[in-house]
């Protein structure tokens, strides 16, 4: 696995077409066009734990060179720093109903873990880790709460939490770590995180 900690993204290098598969190209592009985010690690259920994402890597090591290439697409290719993952942005995306209705989904679902979480009393950062998450019990609690559930019918998660953390983990916010387990990735952390400090603001 590449230690990735301490490395600088390459924002400048602009390396020619043939320094990168075609076939990795375009791996990357139905990443994104399946809606995921491509965070730095992934969660590998053969060996247990996570690992690092080659997908990232390449995009990491040749920054320069996918953002221009998603430009002359009409895209835009963003990277989050803190929270260790890119993500496509359509410049159009801010007036899109399509897009506010999935943006809409994930927040509610992400609102939901942060608070049952945090009503439970554990501190949120546990909700991003592997050997911690969410478990069977947690799971049960969540389906068995009628305000959480009208909500997520609002969401239009007609089938309930197995439906919600479904759409989360296609996107690459959230990882099933087993039968009854799930954690939420780097990319789904941070976007939970940014909800609570908007939140937080308006409280204030």
């Amino acid at each position: 696995m590449t230690d990735l900690t301490n490395a600088t993204a390459d924002t400048t290098a602009s390396p020619a077409f043939d320094a990168i598969l075609p076939a990795q190209s375009a791996a990357i592009y139905r990443e994104f066009l399946s809606g995921r985010v491509i965070v730095r690690e992934v969660w590998d259920p053969n060996r247990s734990q996570l690992v690092a994402n080659p997908h990232y890597q390449l995009l990491y090591n040749h920054l320069s060179h996918f953002r221009t290439f998603y430009e002359h697409l009409g895209s835009e290719l963003v990277f989050h720093e803190s929270g260790a993952f890119f993500y496509l942005r359509d410049p159009g995306d801010d007036e899109s109903e399509e897009h506010d209705e999935h943006a809409f989904r994930v927040q509610v679902v992400l609102l939901l873990l942060g608070r049952y979480f945090a009503r439970s009393g554990r501190d949120l950062d546990y909700l991003a880790r592997p050997d911690a998450g969410l478990d069977e019990n947690d799971l049960a609690a969540l389906a068995a709460d009628d305000e959480y559930n009208d909500m997520l019918r609002a969401a239009r998660f007609e089938k309930g939490w197995s439906e919600a953390l479904d759409y989360l983990a296609r996107r690459h916010l959230l990882f099933r770590s087993g039968a009854g387990r799930c954690f939420l990735s780097s990319a789904g952390q941070s976007f939970l995180m940014a909800l609570v400090r908007e939140y937080e603001a308006r409280e204030g």
